[in-house]
């Protein structure tokens, strides 16, 4: 019993185990401190195109319903999908904020919940809420299958992709991952990465990935490592590092924004989706 529980660990992308072997809770409150989950200007952006939302039950968890938002293209309910997974704060305003663009560029966007309804206040919080998620990387593994089914089953997206930023990003990842070739795209920002090439090899999806030349939580040495054993494993991969930017550079309400990012990583996650999602392949 003990060698299988070890053997599960092992295989999943962030246990509990690993972040207090390497200090990767640590790191992020690090990255972190002085922030506050504050609802952002990207909150208050006008959006591009007409609308709908609602807040839904997507699954449920050994007997807790799963919540999430979901915001889609109006008059569009059957578009593409996308999971989108919240950072380390939680499903907040300002993932919200991100499901409701990414519906106004022609998405059903579910964003998920992995923290079982809670929202962090402060990096003391979050740092809680995320060892606490990362103690059962199992129930999340099931609670982002159910977010994939209902965006395929339900909501019936033709494809889909997710995405996700920090504590998210690395889910992002781990979404790809356990889905194979279900998922048709995954968006990474800053989050931590896989560099074991036995586990990239069941990589099916094509990967963009954004990260912060100074980011000290997720090493610019571990990325570049990542981005060779996807190379040598011949995976499908963009791995893109903004000079002089740090971890978190894509979220206004933080203290390292770097709008000059943040802009272009968008760009070039519209442009991946528009690509990976949305035209035949």
């Amino acid at each position: 019993m003990r060698a299988a529980a070890l053997a599960l660990v092992l295989a999943l992308c962030a246990p509990a185990a690993a972040q207090d072997r390497d200090g990767y809770t640590d790191a992020m409150s690090r990255e972190h401190a002085g922030d506050a989950p504050l609802a952002s200007p990207a909150v208050r952006a006008v959006a591009a195109a007409p609308i709908e939302e609602e807040s839904i039950i997507y699954g449920g968890l050994e007997g807790r319903p799963l919540r999430g938002f979901l915001a889609w293209p109006t008059g569009n309910p059957a578009a593409p999908g996308v999971i989108v997974i919240h950072e380390w704060w939680g499903l907040n305003d300002n993932i919200r904020s991100m499901a409701r663009q990414l519906a106004a560029a022609g998405y059903s966007a579910l964003a998920v919940d992995l923290y079982g309804g809670e929202v962090a206040r402060d990096p003391d919080g979050a740092r809680a809420l995320m060892r606490s998620a990362l103690a059962d990387p199992d129930a999340a593994r099931a609670n982002l299958r159910q977010a994939h089914a209902h965006l395929r089953e339900v909501r019936k997206a033709p494809r889909t992709g997710s995405i996700g930023w920090c504590f998210g990003g690395g889910w992002s990842l781990e979404t790809a991952l356990a889905l194979g070739g279900e998922l048709d795209g995954a968006v990474i920002y800053y989050g931590r990465v896989v560099t074991d090439q036995q586990r990239l090899a069941g990589l099916r999806a094509p990967l963009l990935g954004h990260f912060g030349e100074l980011d000290r939580g997720i090493p610019l040495e571990g990325v570049r490592e990542f981005e060779a054993a996807l190379k040598e494993l011949g995976k499908p991969a963009e791995i893109w590092v903004y000079k002089g930017a740090n971890h978190a550079f894509a979220n206004p309400s933080g203290t390292r924004y770097d709008a000059a990012a943040a802009e272009q990583a968008w760009a070039r996650t519209l442009a991946f989706f528009e690509q990976n999602l949305k035209r035949a392949r």
